[in-house]
């Protein structure tokens, strides 16, 4: 059989239930019907085709592989929102029990489409690590009336949600660290629980070995608003690194200097620095 061995690059989303494996059988068909119909109808009323997605389903989720020329503003602005939405609106005459929750994941890389079991492809795993980990399922559970918890890698983020918000509202997300050392991933990307405010969160942090059941973590800093992505890196020891200055939470420690607060966008750190 020929194979087409050449990967095209796509938008993915990752989307996963809370909570799905806890319920009776009734409750997972009735949460799986809702689930289908919620995604299509929030999809046809902000223009989105649902039937062209190349989708890779679950029993609690799906993995979906959107069309090349799919607009990313109009689903993550406009989608995930709508999404939103109509899922507060099912949850708010359901017991909690009952109720359909939603991890939202969103990246984009290369996938081959002809896989025989799937689609391969790291960006498929990258997407999938991202909605999976502790601190989306901790942000969603800290807001039981929320629909959705999104999260987004850097690129997303960047040249999506900062550029492009539509109903989004980017300083509402909060940039995360999700390491999961016994797969090699130490990535960060970027939170949010749409429509709520995750400043007032309990921690989000402690992903990984030391906090295998999604603990409390280390104290949560409240957000500093839309950060430009690139403007930090990983520090070996946690934290990001600006400059001669390394942050971890809200304490930035320099040459000569300790600052206490939230980093911003337009702070410049390092010798002679400071806000501009």
């Amino acid at each position: 059989m020929a194979m087409d061995h050449h990967p095209e690059r796509r938008l993915l989303i990752s989307v996963d239930m809370e909570s799905y494996s806890r319920r009776g059988n009734i409750l997972q068909y009735e949460a799986q019907q809702a689930f289908h119909e919620l995604l299509h109808a929030a999809a046809g009323s902000v223009g989105l085709d649902r039937a062209a997605w190349s989708t890779q389903g679950a029993g609690d989720g799906e993995l979906a592989i959107l069309p090349r020329d799919v607009s990313e503003s109009r689903v993550i602005g406009r989608f995930v929102p709508e999404l939103n939405r109509r899922l507060r609106a099912y949850n708010s005459s359901r017991l909690p029990a009952a109720r359909v929750r939603l991890r939202i994941a969103v990246h984009q890389g290369l996938v081959h489409l002809d896989g025989a079991n799937g689609f391969p492809g790291n960006a498929v795993v990258f997407v999938s690590r991202l909605c999976d980990a502790d601190p989306v399922r901790r942000a969603l559970a800290a807001f039981r009336d929320a629909g959705v918890a999104l999260v987004v890698s850097n690129d997303i983020y960047r040249d999506v949600v900062l550029e492009y918000p539509e109903e989004m509202r980017p300083e509402r997300f909060r940039q995360v660290r999700i390491s999961k050392p016994d797969k090699g991933f130490d990535e960060f990307a970027w939170l949010c629980v749409v429509d709520e405010d995750l400043s007032t969160a309990p921690a989000l942090t402690g992903d990984g070995p030391d906090d295998p059941e999604g603990g409390a973590g280390s104290p949560a800093a409240p957000s500093p608003g839309p950060v430009r992505p690139d403007s930090g890196r990983a520090h070996p020891a946690g934290g990001i690194s600006v400059g001669d200055v390394r942050v971890h939470g809200q304490n930035a420690i320099g040459p000569g200097a300790t600052a206490i607060g939230s980093i911003g966008r337009d702070a410049v750190l390092g010798r002679g620095g400071g806000d501009r």
